[in-house]
């Protein structure tokens, strides 16, 4: 099913790039010799802009859809994170921007598969804000308190964007983290 999604997902957006490029093309003026002129950075840069928005739409819709089957309650940021506390420690001491975080993990795609988890690689070690993790990760880090145990999913433009990881998480890819924060200094 996820599969069928994914490919409808990825059958819009091929539509959607083509029919921006030919609209961008059949509105160019033409020369006075008459042939076309080359379209302006700027539009080809509001085409970009425009697929981005709708991939982007896309993928959240997605997500939705994803999250509402497994009757997960999930919190929206303003920069389309996803989480869920489902193990609060209350009294533990709340993760902000330059500490040390250390994380038990467990780090799947949408249709399933684990690709990597602190069972195989040992507990994530990070400074949030400064080292090289995905920019969602350290926006979520700032939710937890020490000792929460969470459900995190990032869109792809806040895990490992158009190019994926170069290992196992492919291009434009979704990741759901699910992480206990085991540390903090």
């Amino acid at each position: 099913m996820l599969s069928r999604i994914k490919s409808h997902f990825e059958l819009k957006t091929f539509t959607l790039i083509i029919s921006i490029f030919i609209a961008v093309q059949s509105c160019q003026e033409r020369t006075p010799s008459g042939s076309h002129s080359l379209p302006t950075q700027r539009d080809v840069n509001r085409s970009m802009e425009d697929i981005n928005r709708q991939m982007a739409l896309e993928e959240d819709a997605v997500i939705e859809g994803y999250a509402e089957r497994r009757g997960w309650d999930l919190i929206k940021t303003g920069t389309g994170l996803r989480y869920m506390i489902y193990e609060s420690n209350e009294a533990g001491e709340t993760a902000i921007d330059g500490q040390i975080v250390t994380l038990e993990y467990k780090v799947s795609l949408m249709d399933g598969a684990e690709i990597y988890s602190s069972d195989d690689d040992g507990p994530r070690s990070f400074k949030i804000g400064q080292d090289n993790v995905e920019s969602g990760l350290h926006e979520a880090m700032t939710y937890l308190k020490l000792g929460d145990k969470a459900r995190i999913i990032l869109p792809s433009h806040l895990a490992h964007g158009l190019t994926g990881d170069n290992n196992k998480i492919p291009p434009r890819s979704t990741v759901i983290y699910d992480v206990e924060l085991i540390g903090l200094r």
